[in-house]
């Protein structure tokens, strides 16, 4: 009885099961309505809707970027060179001076004395030199008239000549004295600004002692260092002519021009160091500022130039797609010359492409496409003739 009630229980769970499973199954479609929803479904695959610019052919400069700093061409810390008391200061702190313009002056009574001295010296020599030259002289007549012999001649002769040194040796030691002299006058060994002074009138000064320093500025130097790959094109630059280069400081622009290129590359950080000169005679440029500097080393003329989003790299090379004559995504392969911004100047264009910018991510080369903007122009002057009409319509009315 058991084994009865057992066998008709799974008999009427499976029945249950396989109604279950026949009701669940979609009502098969007729064979011509399959045939429909095939086509349909094929023919929503349209083209593929694009934006595309055309390419601009213009003038591209190639720029070097690098941050710099302001630097001058030559300053000067002043020193002594005697041991002396500062007597006056004929400058202030931060003046400008010209070259060879008076700027300390030290006690000088030592030296002065030493220059008469050695002047002094010089015209007892001149005296002495005079005195043996007319010796000299009588004692060539007189031999002449034999009343002399010629030893005597030739031992004056010796001693004018004597003299002679002497007086020029004279004349060279009265010469360093007065060399000696001209350090108690320091004057301004170019045309610049004076920095802090640390000395004041009755100051004891040594050679070791800085008295102030002189800093030109006008001209002045930018400083900056590019990479050595950059050295090749800055090179060529250099020997074509005047490379121009620009800083920009405070929301100001500077021109000016290369001025140096060392002459090794630094290995630890594979870059070489650079300077350009500028006129600063407004003194906008300050030694020691930062600064952002901009090297151009050529001009690539009449390039085309096209958006960077629109080159695509991969295994096959560097290509553009473009939208062929019959509506279908073409490939053209470009080179990449130069990119500045979101541009980049290209070679392997004729200029006459509309080259795809969006869109192309789902493009395969001979696919379809769709210009997004093609049909908007007409759309937009057929509502604006509509809008008129409904204007005008609403008046008569």
């Amino acid at each position: 009885m058991k084994k009865t009630t057992l066998v008709v229980l799974v008999a009427a769970a499976a029945a249950i099961g396989a109604g279950a499973w026949y009701f669940g199954q979609p009502a098969a479609a007729p064979a011509g309505q399959a045939g429909a929803q095939g086509k349909g479904q094929q023919g929503q695959q349209g083209p593929t809707t694009v934006n595309v610019v055309a390419p601009q052919r213009q003038d591209v400069p190639v720029l070097l970027t690098a941050n710099g700093t302001v630097s001058p061409i030559s300053t000067v810390d002043l020193h002594p060179q005697t041991t002396s008391t500062i007597v006056k200061v004929h400058i202030k702190e931060g003046q400008f001076v010209k070259q060879g313009e008076l700027m300390f002056s030290l006690d000088s009574r030592s030296e002065h004395a030493n220059v008469e001295k050695a002047q002094a010296q010089v015209m007892r020599d001149r005296a002495t030199l005079a005195d043996l030259e007319r010796q000299y002289q009588r004692s060539m007549e007189l031999l002449a008239q034999k009343f002399i012999a010629q030893g005597a001649v030739d031992t004056l002769r010796s001693q004018v000549e004597q003299a002679r040194a002497v007086l020029n040796a004279d004349l060279a030691a009265a010469q360093a004295v007065k060399v000696d002299a001209s350090y108690t006058s320091i004057r301004a060994p170019l045309t610049g600004r004076v920095g802090a002074i640390n000395v004041y009138p009755g100051s004891l000064v040594q050679l070791s002692t800085s008295l102030t320093t002189v800093t030109q500025l006008n001209p002045i130097n930018v400083a900056f260092t590019l990479p050595e790959s950059a050295l090749a094109g800055l090179l060529a630059a250099q020997q074509a002519g005047a490379v121009p280069v620009e800083v920009e400081s405070g929301g100001k622009l500077f021109k000016g021009k290369l001025s140096f290129i060392d002459n090794a590359v630094d290995p630890m950080a594979g870059v070489i160091r650079v300077k350009a000169e500028f006129d600063n005679s407004q003194t906008q440029l300050w030694p020691g500022q930062y600064v952002g500097a901009r090297l151009t080393v050529q001009t690539l003329k009449d390039v085309l130039v096209v958006p960077q989003n629109a080159i695509i790299n991969n295994t096959r090379g560097t290509f553009v797609y473009t939208v062929a004559p019959d509506q279908t995504a073409a490939v053209a392969n470009i080179k990449r010359l130069h990119t500045f911004g979101p541009y980049a100047a290209v070679s392997g264009l004729n200029g006459d492409e509309k080259v795809i910018v969006e869109g192309k991510q789902n493009l395969r080369p001979g696919g379809k496409v769709r210009i997004a903007d093609a049909a908007s122009p007409d759309k937009k002057k057929g509502a604006g003739e509509g809008g008129g009409a409904a204007k005008k319509k609403d008046s008569a009315a």
